[in-house]
């Protein structure tokens, strides 16, 4: 679990390092800032359907051997990405870096599944959890400091520590595998090409992408009905605690993107920090969530998945309601706020892992695990693509009249919004899975009373 953690911090600073250098990239090759913002979309869309694709291949393959040639891709897109004097260069590297990187998240959820009983499975999670929330927290701050003393091209040397774990993963995961056969690769290109042009048509608005994806959604349903050995088993989705549980995910996902992406505007546009600060100002919420995600992996074991639910959609509905009634305040009392919203999301990761990998059988842990991965990084892209449509529409009504300053009127109205959204969600949660645990532990009871 420690080469895992140090493998999830170098892989979420590798996501987002790069986002504060598009400028300086754009600059050195010439191009607008709309041409070399594909240097994110790419990734995040190799990404996305690199964590499912590499979740169905554990489910036949050894996972050490799967991680060898993630980590080797991983490794070859820095050295290109390191020696690249041309855009083209540049982008290959970061593809095969994200081609490499995607088996890092799928592994992440893996692990814990395969290697832990449901018992302890909660602690493990929320050691996981740690490691991305502290990604996330060194990433900016790390990618500054080397930006300011070197050039922008060195970023790519910090994923090539990742390499170095690989001798460990070899030596501790065993060599199990799953059932022998054939992968449906036809199934798995039309499910990829449905999530690229899934997360095109919300990213550029364009209605072509959207309609093709739909016809590749249709042919998808149609292969994985009438395959024989299908990408994705059908019976995976008749499972309606896990279809439910995916869905839950998706929307909890979204709305909790709009705190890590959000807050940086807020603070820009109303409080006029550069981006320096801003990154420092994020920290402490991602520091905090860090220290205590193992605590909430303990909870979600000691007390169950629904009391630690509980206790993420408190958090985030209370930073939802705080960053609402007082957006424009001091950077310092937002980075208070943000505290509560970021250990909120950490939880809330944990507690819908953790339910949802009790929900599948042992031979389709990997797909089952990756989608849920995957479903992450559609919920974020979606909702980013939304939130910056309706700041950039801006709003006249002032739903909170709490808030008072004029110019953060957008962000208020959006944070109540996502606050009122998560209550609904946590009804369905509590209508699904609480009561089901809640009966299982009466079961579990009777079962253990003389």
């Amino acid at each position: 679990m420690r080469i895992l953690v140090f493998t999830l911090v170098i892989s979420v600073m590798s996501a987002t390092m790069f986002n504060i250098v598009l400028p300086e990239i754009s600059k050195d090759f010439h191009l607008s800032f709309a041409q070399v913002s594909w240097v994110s979309t790419a990734y995040m869309l190799i990404y996305a359907i690199g964590s499912v694709t590499y979740g169905r291949l554990a489910d036949t393959y050894k996972l050490k051997n799967l991680l060898t040639v993630g980590l080797i891709i991983f490794a070859l897109g820095s050295m290109i990405g390191l020696a690249s004097q041309a855009y083209w260069m540049f982008l290959l590297g970061r593809i095969l870096q994200a081609m490499g990187a995607a088996v890092i998240p799928a592994t992440a959820m893996i692990i814990p599944v395969r290697y832990f009983p449901p018992e302890s499975r909660g602690r493990v999670l929320g050691i996981s959890a740690a490691g991305l929330a502290l990604g996330s927290a060194l990433g900016p701050i790390v990618a500054s400091l080397i930006v300011s003393v070197v050039h922008w091209r060195w970023l790519f040397c910090l994923p090539l520590f990742v390499f170095l774990t690989l001798p460990f993963y070899r030596k501790y995961l065993d060599d199990k595998q799953g059932k022998v056969g054939k992968i449906d690769w036809i199934g798995g290109g039309l499910l990829a090409g449905t999530v690229a042009l899934l997360l095109l048509a919300v990213t550029n608005g364009a209605w072509i992408y959207a309609v093709i994806c739909l016809i590749l959604l249709i042919l998808f349903i149609i292969r994985i009905r009438y395959t024989v050995e299908p990408f994705v088993y059908v019976k995976l989705f008749r499972n309606k605690q896990y279809s439910l549980g995916l869905m839950i995910v998706f929307l909890v996902s979204g709305i909790g993107f709009s705190i890590p992406f959000l807050s940086p505007l807020l603070l820009s546009d109303v409080n006029n920090l550069d981006p320096e600060v801003i990154g420092f100002t994020m920290v402490p919420a991602s520091i905090t969530a860090a220290i205590l995600g193992r605590k909430g992996g303990k909870m979600a074991d000691t007390k169950g998945n629904s009391n630690l639910f509980y206790v993420a959609s408190t958090l985030l509905v209370t930073s939802f309601i705080l960053l609402s009634s007082f957006a424009g305040v001091s950077s310092i009392i937002i980075a208070v706020f943000l505290i509560f919203g970021n250990v909120g999301q950490t939880f809330m990761f944990i507690a819908m892992s953790n339910t949802i990998s009790q929900t599948l059988p042992k031979e389709q842990t990997g797909v089952g695990m990756g989608m849920l991965s995957m479903l992450n990084f559609i919920a974020g892209a979606i909702s980013a693509s939304i939130f910056s449509k309706v700041v950039d529409m801006g709003s006249q009504s002032h739903w909170n009249p709490g808030n008072l300053h004029p110019e953060a009127v957008v962000y208020s109205n959006i944070y109540l919004v996502m606050a009122c959204l998560h209550v609904i969600i946590l009804l369905l949660y509590n209508f699904q899975f609480a009561r089901a645990e809640r009966k299982s532990g009466q079961l579990k009871t009777r079962k253990n009373s003389p």
